[in-house]
This record gives C-alpha cells, structure tokens and sequence, in this order.
C-alpha cells in the first residue's frame, strides 16, 4: 500500500532539487546554493531522503498537537461565558472584561478563533469605510472638548429610553463626565460643565451642535428689547459659556463631530453589554454602571497628547459654583416688594442698607438643586415666602375639590351628552310649515300724513 506524503510548495521545490543531484544532474555545492542553505545540510537532507524517502522532507511538527494549544475545557468555558454572561459582547471587550473579572486572559485573535469556532459572531456590524480627511487633534488636553447627546435605547427595553449627555476631550480623547438624562435638556448639560469645572477646571472653547439649547433660532422673532439693543439674547447655556469665558463652537454636521459620534458607537456597544449585565433597570442604576464604567473606558482608549501639561484654567477662590450654574432671569419688583416667579411669591426683605426695592429689576437664580436667589445689581437679597394672591388661592382649592366633583361631573357629562343624542328629542319636533308666523315678512307701514 502506498502512502501519500503532502509536501508544501518548499517542501516540493527541494525535492525537485534532490531528485536532480541523485541524477547527479547537479552536484551538492549548487543544490546549497539553490536552496539557499548550507552544504551540511544538504548532505543531511540527502541521507534523510535515501532512508526515508519524500516522508523524511515533511517538517517533523505536522500533525502534533502544539505544546502551548489551548485545552478543550478552556474553550468550553469561553463559549460558556459568551453564550450567557458576556452575551452581546464584541470580541475585544469580552477579552477585557473576561480576564478582569473572570481571570482567564487569552489574546483577542485567541478569544476571536474560539467564538468563530463556536458558531459566535461579533454582534458590531461595521459599515464599509468612505474616505474622509482626518482633522489634526488639539495639541493639549483642555483647548476643546466636544460635547452632545444621544439618545438611545440604553436599557434594551427593561427600562425608559435615556439620552446620554457626555464630553470627550478632543486632544486625548479622555472622557472628563457623562451622565444619564430622561431628555436632553439645558439642565444636564449644566450640571455636565459644573462637574467638569469642578474636577478639571474651565476648557477653552466647547464644540457643540446647532441646538436650540446652545443657540436661538435666527428666524425666532426678536423682542422690542432685542430690537433696540440690536442683538439677539443668548440662551440659558449660551450665558453660561459667556460669564465662563468659554468660546462656542457650533458645528454644521456629524461627522464634524466625529470623535463624539464615534464615541457614542463604543458606548452603543461596551456600555450598553455592561448595563445588561448588571441589569440595570432604572437612571439612578444606569449611572452607577456609566461613573463606574467611565474610568476603565479612559485607561483602556486615552491617548498622549502631542504638547503636555493642561490649558484647563482653574478657577480662583471666590469662585462660587452655585452663583454660575444656574438659570438667571430678570424680574421687576411689585409696589408690595414681592417678585413672582412662575408659581413662587417672593417677599424681599430690607437688605443692604435700602427699605424698599419696589419697581426695581432683580435677577432670579434659580439652581440646579430647585431652589430661589434674589439679586440686585450682583447683591444678594434676602428674601421669604410671600402669601399667595386669591386667583392662586382659588387654583389650589379648585384643584383639591376636583376628587370630590368626579362623581358630579360624571353626572352632568351623561347628562349632556343625553341631551344630544337624537333618541332623546321628542318625536313631535318638527319643522316649522312654509306658511307659519315665523317664517311670514314682518311689514311696517309709516304713516307719512
């Protein structure tokens, strides 16, 4: 019985070079030179090959098992985990969060080869690339930060859809803050930039989206106010960046924004498997898993920046948060010294040295924990709950009776609609006939005599 020996293309090639010095159609000095190999070996390979034949050509290892190959249990238990635990993860964030958590540390291509193996494809599906031209990063970590929001089913259905608010730093590509909002709101990205300055200091410009959180709409009509100082009033968010002395930086497009954007597809995708497997359900649980998630995300993706140190500008001493971070709006005080502000009533008291401040504009805070400040020309005003007007008064009564009315109002609902229902008309409703009284000219005569 013959036995079938496969060669690869080398392995071929030096057999054909053999075959020729057995035929002693070349000697054993140019099959060295051919070969590229010494003459010792060639007479090695010779005496192999009178012995053995082509079966001595094949290289000793084919067909054995290599000495650091990876056991079946091992595998068993990868695809195990990525069957229930890590279920949804792409392949290099399952190698991360295995050999963090489960202790088994294996090389991507390892863990990728297992899964493929197993039938287990990679659940990230990767458009095909176009060609773009890529902008130069900032130099330094604090000249510019791209903020924005996205919002996404982040709870795969076991909770309310969220919108993620966050900042990356576009120098490198750290993430400073992020937090889970019910909506995209002014608010959140306050308390955004307030944890931010706090932790870092205050950036140097922001680069953001055309929002109208960030920016009013030029075809918004202008006050009378506007129209006479010239200029259009800025937002909530737009003040703050002002006092800050941060410049805005609007943006026309996405891909603009590309780090960002980009950076809400890795979250889409390692934020939103950690979510799922510490099965968070709620915004308190979903920021727990994100501030938790934060700093592993900044070890494992920051880069070096090309110029070190920081252009964060810290802020001085008597710098209170509470004075910026928070929504500012200007109220003229009543005769009463009372200034309203939606359905709050505030009576100020004799402050700074003055009775009265009747008929003065004041600016009302108010924070981002809810509560009301009252100021004067930067002077802070003491102030009190006012007793509400009657119209509130009667609100609130109304509002409180409305549980005892449900019956009554039932009642006089039916009641309505019987009334309009055709069936409840009498039977001898009919038109008036052509000749009726009512339907007769009504002639004055005018005696003119």
């Amino acid at each position: 019985m013959k036995e079938i020996v496969a060669l690869t293309k080398k392995e071929q090639g030096r057999l054909k070079v053999l075959n020729q010095v057995e035929r002693r159609e070349m000697i054993g000095r140019e099959a060295a030179e051919v070969l590229g190999i010494s003459m010792r070996h060639v007479r090695r390979l010779l005496a192999a090959y009178r012995k053995e034949g082509a079966t001595a050509l094949a290289h000793g290892n084919r067909g054995r098992k290599p000495c650091h190959a990876l056991g079946a249990g091992l595998k068993r238990n990868v695809l195990e985990l990525a069957r229930s635990t890590y279920a949804g993860f792409n392949t290099q964030h399952f190698t991360e969060i295995m050999a963090e958590r489960e202790g088994i540390a294996l090389s991507r291509a390892s863990v990728r080869r297992i899964l493929l193996e197993g039938g287990i494809k990679s659940p990230r599906k990767r458009r095909p690339p176009k060609h773009r031209s890529r902008r130069e990063r900032y130099s330094q970590e604090g000249m510019l930060l791209q903020i924005d929001g996205s919002s996404h089913d982040w709870l795969e259905g076991r909770g309310p859809w969220l919108n993620l608010i966050g900042a990356i730093d576009d120098a490198t590509g750290k993430v400073p803050y992020a937090l889970f909002r019910e909506q995209e709101d002014a608010q959140g990205y306050f308390l955004l930039l307030r944890r931010i300055v706090a932790d870092c200091g205050i950036p140097m410009a922001l680069y953001r989206d055309r929002h109208s959180i960030f920016e009013r709409s030029k075809r918004e009509p202008e006050t009378l106010e506007e129209q006479l100082e010239g200029k259009q009033k800025p937002t909530q968010f737009g003040r703050l960046v002002a006092e800050l002395g941060i410049t805005s930086i609007p943006s026309h497009s996405p891909q603009a924004r590309g780090r960002i954007e980009r950076l809400w597809g890795t979250f889409q995708d390692r934020l939103v498997s950690e979510l799922r497997s510490t099965g968070a359900r709620t915004i308190e649980e979903a920021n727990r898993v994100l501030w938790d998630f934060l700093p592993r995300y900044n070890r494992r993706f920051v880069v070096c920046a090309l110029q070190p140190g920081s252009a964060f500008r810290q802020v001085g001493e008597g710098f209170i948060l509470d004075d910026i971070f928070c929504f500012k709006y200007q109220r003229t005080v009543g005769l009463d010294n009372v200034v309203r502000f939606e359905r709050h009533r505030l009576q100020i008291m004799p402050t700074n040295g003055r009775a009265s401040y009747a008929r003065a504009r004041v600016e009302v805070h108010r924070r981002l924990d809810g509560s009301l400040a009252v100021y004067y020309q930067g002077h802070y005003l003491a102030t009190k709950p006012a007793p509400p007007e009657a119209p509130l008064l009667r609100g609130r009564n109304t509002a409180q009776l409305m549980p005892d009315m449900t019956c009554s109002n039932e009642l006089a609902a039916s009641a309505i609609a019987a009334r309009k229902t055709p069936e409840s008309r009498p039977s001898h409703h009919t038109r008036p006939a052509p000749d009726h009284p009512w339907r007769r000219p009504f002639i004055v005569h005018i005696d003119r005599g």
